[in-house]
């Protein structure tokens, strides 16, 4: 059974940095993908950020790019986000998203985190 939990969001200043973590199980983490999605209210779900785990490969939204970054220890079956230099639009519930084999079109989604950006 997949399992994904999301931690670390919470209130984050204007400007200053929250790195977010996604512990999954389940399945073979390092043969999947792994990705970022947040939805702010009234608006739709958009991708964040993308990591391939057997080869680190990432894929960035241009709304973040340069001020995110995914990363992924494969040891302990995480994927992080690491946002640095908030801005009130990065307010939004972040979910983690786990493809297991990224030649399949199976995923799973985990419960979400909030991510307040306070001025």
């Amino acid at each position: 059974q997949v399992q994904l939990v999301e931690s670390g969001g919470g209130l984050v200043q204007l400007g200053e940095s929250l790195t977010l973590s996604c512990h999954a199980s389940g399945f073979t983490f390092n043969r999947g993908a792994m990705t970022w999605y947040r939805q702010a209210p009234g608006k739709e779900r958009e991708l964040v950020a993308s990591i391939i785990n057997n080869d680190g490969n990432t894929y960035y939204a241009d709304s973040v790019e340069g001020r995110f970054t995914v990363s992924t220890d494969n040891r302990k079956s995480t994927v992080f986000l690491q946002m640095h230099n908030v801005i009130s639009e990065d307010t939004a519930v972040y979910q983690c998203n786990a493809r297991p084999d990224v030649l399949k079109r199976e995923t799973y989604w985990g419960q979400g985190t909030q991510v307040t950006v306070s001025s």
